[in-house]
């Protein structure tokens, strides 16, 4: 009650049957046409294939980052974007996601409007018996698993509510645990094979919620017959597992996860708790919905970003010869960042394992066409203050700084590009 309140469970016989339908169709479809792949991440210096299997879909030109890989939404069918699946089958198992996406938004919003409530409430009680009898309503009304009491409640606008619940991506995983050789044991508590270990969710808006939607393949006959026989985590069934960061003394908590069930991580508990998948016996799908960060990861931020950069190039109306408008330090530092920024966070990223991407739809190839153009700008950008700096006639100290600031990029550029050649 105290330390898992913003942990919101729904179970399955609360989603409508045709949204179950659809979606775990959706899965099934995305699996047949091998849409689901393992990641190969960096953690602390070295690369590793993630033992979950995935795929990103969501917003047309919207990215995810996590452990430094860069991940690009298979677009779903938004309004007003003109998007070529490479099956029909793929289009439905997108759309059908699409619909999940909008749900899980709505359950979010009641999720945080009822909590807001209670805790409201919590305010107003003068007493421990009033606190006690408001709690148990507002589990009724909710479904919730519990309230953290110690919180105090700040009125938040509509806007904000709804922004926090917005989700522009969904991360969708697939593993069958029979196939992996060795899954790690949860080292605290003793809850079992981890699946994925314990985290935080990286890239998110602040406080924004994240909101889960699972399909454990389960034989309900097994099932039946371990939840007879056991007390505590039945090691046959998936769980997910939350626990508060940095702390062990607090007990942690293993919640079952059957098919069609649902999972919200409201507000910041993402951020003050880590959480882990605890892996059963059966293959087990999940969507995970997101408001990913889109400051600087969307399609839209980097174009803009290359017109930028490309404001201080200028062509000679009569030879047609290209030059640079300034060479002040701020002005070619700015260039510079961009530039490194279109090859290693997009260009590269991409094609690193962007091939993949063509099992579902070609939507990525004309925008990274245009940002290989735009790249090619910049390398000639490059070149171009190379060769202004090396004239006399430059002002001594505005040639120093630049310079200066200029040797700074392009021995992160050559560092970066040294990596990635390894990799």
């Amino acid at each position: 009650k105290t330390k898992y309140s913003k942990l919101i469970f729904r179970k399955a016989d609360t989603v409508p049957e045709e949204l179950h339908q659809m979606v775990q169709e959706s899965f099934l479809t995305l699996r047949e046409h091998n849409c689901f792949f393992q990641d190969l991440v960096r953690i602390k210096g070295k690369d590793f294939l993630t033992p979950v299997s995935r795929i990103l879909i969501g917003n047309p030109g919207c990215t995810y980052k996590y452990l430094s890989t860069r991940l690009f939404t298979v677009p779903w069918p938004a309004e007003g974007y003109d998007i070529k699946y490479c099956s029909p089958h793929i289009h439905d198992a997108c759309k059908a996601l699409m619909r999940l996406n909008d749900y899980l938004h709505i359950e979010a919003v009641e999720a945080l409007r009822g909590q807001n409530l209670f805790e409201t409430k919590e305010i107003k009680a003068t007493t421990v018996t009033d606190r006690e009898q408001s709690f148990a309503t507002s589990l009724r009304e909710q479904g919730s698993v519990s309230k953290d009491q110690s919180n105090v409640y700040v009125p938040e606008d509509e806007r904000s509510l709804k922004s926090r619940t917005s989700y522009n991506v969904t991360l969708l995983n697939y593993m069958d645990p029979l196939q992996m050789l060795y899954l790690k044991q949860e080292p605290y508590f003793g809850m079992g094979s981890m699946a994925v270990s314990w985290h935080h969710d990286e890239n998110l808006v602040e406080g924004s919620t994240v909101a889960v939607y699972n399909y454990s393949c389960e034989d309900p006959a097994i099932q039946e017959s371990h939840e007879q026989e056991l007390r505590g985590r039945d090691p046959a069934v998936w769980h997910v597992g939350l626990k508060v960061a940095w702390d062990i003394e607090t007990p942690g908590l293993a919640v079952p996860l059957h098919q069609g069930d649902i999972y919200l991580m409201l507000d910041d508990l993402n951020m003050t708790h880590q959480h882990c998948v605890l892996a059963g016996l059966s293959p087990r799908f999940s969507s995970t919905h997101r408001v990913a960060d889109s400051s600087r990861g969307t399609l839209e931020y980097i174009l803009g970003q290359c017109e930028l950069a490309l404001q201080n190039l200028q062509t000679d109306p009569d030879s047609t010869a290209l030059s640079l408008k300034s060479l002040e330090a701020a002005v070619v530092k700015q260039v510079e960042e961009i530039h490194n920024e279109v090859e290693f966070e997009w260009l590269r990223q991409f094609w690193f394992q962007g091939k993949r991407y063509l099992k579902c739809t070609d939507w990525w190839l004309k925008p990274m066409a245009k940002l290989e153009e735009f790249w090619r700008k910049l390398e000639i950008m490059t070149s171009l203050v190379l060769s202004e700096v090396r004239k006399e006639q430059q002002i001594e100290e505005q040639r120093n700084e630049t310079i200066s600031c200029f040797l700074l990029l392009l021995k992160e550029r050559q560092k970066l590009r040294k990596e990635w050649t390894a990799r």
